[in-house]
């Protein structure tokens, strides 16, 4: 008794139902809901102390120690041009919120106001960047999905990471 194997071509699996689903982490940043594709994630971070590097360029807000290895910190807020973020009401600062990724060999944190969830999203909600999009903005976008009840800009991690000579 013979068996045949039968192969399937892996693109044929649908486990959750809808094929090519593309998956971020989204944080808000200004009340605006941005999202990096997950496989570009190391980590997700409550940052506790970050040490000033002097003579930096504004957008790099410091460095953290993460399980012994020296990470910059790169302020979403000041390359999108949105300025520091203001304290609460009640005169306490939020805590600072990080999510780290690896370019080029070295880890990076991206500082955030505020972690969201992972999302799936079919790639037929994606559109290119708006041209209505602030000018700053679209220079780190890579394009936008529309959501059901908000617009998700995907940042373009790359670029946001270069550090332009002083």
């Amino acid at each position: 008794m013979a068996q045949d194997l039968v192969t399937t071509d892996s693109l044929d699996l649908d486990p959750i139902g809808e094929r090519n689903l593309d998956d971020f982490v989204t944080f808000m940043v200004g009340g605006q809901l941005f999202g990096i594709p997950i496989l570009m994630v190391q980590d997700i971070l409550r940052l506790e102390a970050i040490a000033v590097i002097p003579l930096a360029p504004p957008k790099v807000k410091g460095s953290i120690n993460l399980r012994g290895s020296i990470v910059t910190v790169i302020s979403v807020r000041m390359c999108l041009g949105m300025g520091e973020r203001a304290e609460d009401a009640d005169g306490a600062e939020e805590t600072d919120m990080g999510v780290t990724v690896e370019q080029g060999g070295n880890l990076y944190t991206l500082l955030v106001d505020r972690i969201g969830e992972v999302v799936n999203v079919s790639p037929d909600c994606y559109e290119a960047t708006p041209r209505t999009l602030d000018a700053k903005w679209r220079d780190y976008a890579l394009g936008v999905y529309r959501l059901d009840a908000q617009l998700m800009v995907v940042l373009d991690v790359e670029r946001m990471l270069e550090i332009e000579p002083s």
